[in-house]
């Protein structure tokens, strides 16, 4: 009798794109957050903290293009 479904491989697939749609959204959220607070921070003359708020931003932001980047090439590889 042939297989219609995959259930195994449809959760996986599932859990996946849930993980990485969920983790992906507070990556980019830390961005927004970091660049807000970096905003804030230089009106408020605190150029230290501003500064760290302004690096969190990058790394996340670079950790958003990354992982968008992998998920491309994941999909292109199969």
């Amino acid at each position: 009798m042939a297989v219609v479904v995959e259930t195994r491989e449809l959760l996986q697939t599932v859990l996946a794109s849930a993980v990485a749609g969920v983790g992906v959204t507070v990556v980019f959220s830390v961005a927004i957050w970091g660049a807000a607070r970096f905003a804030d921070l230089s009106r408020s003359e605190r150029p230290v903290a501003a500064t760290a708020a302004a690096a969190v931003s990058g790394l996340a932001l670079a950790a958003t293009l990354a992982a968008v980047t992998f998920g491309v090439v994941v999909m292109t590889s199969k």
